[in-house]
């Protein structure tokens, strides 16, 4: 296959997923000959897999034109369909509805009988679920699916049940909706779908897991995802998605520097033209890592940022302000946040931080009314993260109400639950509560045990909230915080004076070099310093080595 033969190589490169060569070379068979409405419809389906929207939208309308001059009346409404799923989801709803509504007015005048009839309920049935009618959109979502049955159509049938899978969700039945999520997921990495439909369903999926506390669910398709992007390098839509799941999976399991690297990844991939929502999440996540390590200024303007692109920045705002010691400020966020939400499972995130705040504010009695509706959707969903959420905030309230022996034993059962969910961070916080309630009942070694335990997790994460939270708890004096610096910065500090170089500092720490980058341009700015010869003899002249 040549160079001379542009249309199939074309077709071979789109057949290998080879998005950019595809593309490339359907252009220059295009502008040779112009391309029949099949070959537009593979243009379209390349330059959207590249991020190209404005291609893809005009390769899609030649498609449907040329498909009508035809008499290709599946495919000109199947262009149509696409072209206006992927307007809506741009936030163009008046085109993408217009281009729905033409595919159904073309089918129906022509008295067309095909599967593309099944495809055009597909948006109907999302616009259901968003509006809140979850049963109708179940039923518009059957309906499909018996059509995609009909017709053997496997893209249909798979967006039939992750969309029964939504609605089952959205209507409280997660027993019923989560199999038919695995289901269409199982479609997904037997190679059964094609690529538009594929990550649709991955990034819905994962989403609908982490809505649902099911962290198990969500990394084992996370981790999918991740090889279904890495195997097509062109790729553009679902891997900044994938960076954002990425990221927070890294955070809760504690490695905070490599979280913040995939965090700004994402948020670079998803800001390329035209940006995707997605940015917001990307934006929270950055801002989560901020407040937990006490880098409260930036978090809170990312915070804003995230905002503005449309992701509530609750609970990490009221969370931030909680630790600025605006407690007052806090409680009327948290409050805010959980009048607006639509239902329990919007509700539970932001259930466990109204218990802190609450306790914060000596409110024991709405972190106690907030504790059980947290045990109550616990119980309903049978999550292990949610459990453990919930366990750690009955333990917490019990000691604020004097029920010690009833906070140690709950707080215990928590710390179990984080540890076997690789949670350090919750399990370090869990640890501080423990050592309170030991030192309340006279086991002071036991307290020294868990005090000690909780301050190595906070020093190796670099969470310094917490390790001033800590020594309050325990009436020590935290470790590492002379001159402004962070138990993190301390540690790099030592190890810019004993001469390593940053790329040395970041393979013993096992972070990356740009992490350190970062790290020892802030210690240069807190000690006012611009030479690592100057924060040498800072460091000596301070006792740090």
């Amino acid at each position: 296959m040549t160079a001379d033969d542009p249309l199939l190589l074309a077709r071979d490169q789109f057949d290998r997923r080879a998005w950019g060569e595809a593309h490339a070379a359907f252009v220059v068979a295009d502008a040779r000959a112009a391309l029949a409405s099949e070959d537009l419809e593979r243009m379209a389906v390349a330059a959207h897999l590249l991020g190209r929207p404005e291609e893809a939208a005009s390769a899609s309308s030649r498609g449907h034109l040329e498909a009508v001059r035809v008499g290709d009346i599946g495919r000109a409404a199947r262009c149509a369909i696409w072209l206006g799923m992927a307007l809506i989801q741009r936030g163009e709803m008046a085109q993408g509805g217009g281009w729905i509504a033409r595919a159904a007015r073309l089918m129906e005048e022509r008295g067309y009988d095909g599967v593309e009839r099944g495809l055009v309920l597909i948006p109907q049935a999302l616009g259901m679920l968003l509006a809140g009618e979850p049963s109708g959109a179940f039923a518009t979502f059957e309906q499909a699916a018996a059509i995609a049955d009909l017709f053997g159509d496997p893209d249909l049938a798979t967006l039939g049940r992750l969309g029964r899978g939504q609605s089952l969700i959205a209507m409280g039945d997660p027993a019923r909706g989560v199999p038919l999520l695995d289901d269409a997921m199982t479609s997904v990495t037997a190679g059964e779908v094609s690529p538009i439909v594929a990550g649709i369903v991955y990034c819905s999926v994962i989403e609908a897991c982490q809505r649902l506390f099911d962290l198990r669910r969500a990394q084992e398709w996370t981790m999918a995802l991740s090889r279904w992007c890495e195997a097509q390098p062109d790729l553009v839509p679902y891997r900044g998605q994938c960076l954002v799941y990425r990221a927070e999976l890294m955070r809760f399991h504690g490695s905070w520097s490599d979280a913040f690297d995939e965090a700004i990844r994402a948020r670079e991939w998803l800001s390329r033209p035209p940006p995707e929502p997605g940015v917001g999440e990307a934006l929270y996540q950055l801002a989560e890592l901020d407040r937990l390590r006490g880098a409260f200024v930036p978090a809170e303007a990312t915070y804003r940022e995230a905002s503005a692109w449309g992701r509530r920045p609750e609970p990490g705002l009221a969370l931030l302000r909680l630790a600025q010691g605006d407690v007052e400020a806090a409680a009327a966020s948290i409050r805010r946040a959980l009048a607006e939400a639509t239902d329990d499972l919007a509700r539970a995130r932001l259930l466990e931080p109204q218990v802190e705040i609450s306790l914060a504010a000596g409110d024991v009695d709405t972190a106690r009314a907030a504790t059980d509706r947290l045990t109550l959707v616990a119980q309903a969903l049978d999550a292990p993260l949610l459990r453990a959420m919930a366990t750690g905030s009955d333990g917490s309230v019990r000691l604020a109400e004097g029920d010690v022996d009833g906070g140690l034993a709950a707080l215990r059962r928590a710390w179990a639950a984080w540890r076997d969910l690789d949670a350090p961070y919750e399990a370090a916080r869990v640890r501080v509560r423990l050592g309170r309630a030991c030192r309340e009942v006279g086991d002071l070694d036991g307290a020294t045990l868990e005090f000690d335990a909780a301050r190595e997790v906070f020093v190796r994460l670099g969470a310094d909230p917490d390790l001033a939270w800590l020594e309050r708890e325990s009436g020590g004096q935290a470790p590492g915080l002379v001159g402004g610096l962070s138990a993190r910065e301390v540690e790099i500090l030592r190890l810019v004076a004993a001469g390593r170089t940053n790329r040395a500092i970041a393979a013993d720490l096992t972070i990356s070099e740009r992490t350190v980058d970062r790290h020892v341009s802030n210690i240069y700015t807190k000690l006012d310093v611009s030479t690592r010869a100057a924060a040498t003899a800072w460091a000596y002249e301070h006792g740090l080595v």
